[in-house]
């Protein structure tokens, strides 16, 4: 494990898992996408508004799992001190945040023919919400403590701290009675008709995959500007060193 918080291995791993998750994760995707919006029949209660669950399940849960590869990430960056830890915890930020807003615009254009509403104030959209706060707030933070050169513990910190919202968020429909359906897969078991079961898993696994290449792009690309900035403070610093030199020099002469 502490062979891949190399950057240089982790580099060339990254090099070709990034288009090879990407263009995997488009292709389920898609192939889920069309199969759940062509091919699967109607609910008997929902009719054609079912569909939404393609797009809806899986961006709901890629936001909680990008906050727990967050956490973790930042548990393992406050342990071991591995830069990589900190860059992959600021790397899943962002499109954890998207797929979380994602399930929550869709969760409303759902809700509004099931329930007769936009939104309800339940405990499984308000801590669904309490989580895209959260991302916007882990953003920030990370962002100001790069900018002003303070110490990474900062937002890993709060990036473990906010983990407590993921188990409320799981457990919020069986705490809390509402307009929320209760939880359709537990472990071992679903209560979901395998014609929308099968397209269901192949739509979380090809968005997953996706945001694992978005991910893997975004270190690479973070590596690359600390890299870069590396290379030019060594020439700043070695350019003033010629300057100081011949300056000195010619103080002699």
């Amino acid at each position: 494990m502490h062979g891949f918080a190399n950057p240089k291995r982790f580099l060339s791993l990254a090099r070709w898992l990034t288009p090879l998750f990407m263009l995997s994760g488009l292709l389920l995707a898609a192939i889920a996408l069309a199969w759940g919006l062509f091919a699967v029949p109607p609910d008997r209660l929902m009719g054609e508004t079912v569909r939404i669950m393609f797009i809806h399940v899986p961006a709901a849960w890629l936001g909680m799992g990008g906050w727990t590869a967050l956490a973790i990430a930042s548990l393992v960056y406050l342990v071991w001190r591995h830069p990589l830890a900190d860059i992959a915890a600021r790397a899943v930020a962002l499109p954890g945040l998207v797929f979380t807003v994602i399930c929550l615009v869709t969760g409303s254009i759902w809700g509004r023919p099931t329930w007769g509403t936009w939104w309800v104030w339940d405990g499984r959209l308000t801590s669904m919400l309490v989580l895209a706060f959260l991302y916007l707030g882990y953003i920030a933070l990370a962002q100001a403590v790069a900018r002003e050169g303070a110490s990474a513990r900062i937002p890993a910190i709060f990036g473990l701290v906010g983990a407590v919202n993921i188990p409320i968020i799981n457990r919020s429909v069986v705490w809390w009675n509402s307009l929320h359906q209760p939880p359709s897969i537990t472990m071992g078991n679903s209560t979901i008709d395998s014609q929308f079961l099968v397209p269901l898993l192949l739509a979380t696994a090809g968005f997953s995959l996706l945001m694992g290449g978005i991910v893997l792009a975004r270190m690479r690309t973070v590596l690359a500007d600390m890299q870069a900035e590396a290379r030019f403070r060594r020439k700043v610093a070695t350019s003033g060193g010629n300057h100081s030199h011949q300056a000195s020099l010619q103080g002699t002469a």
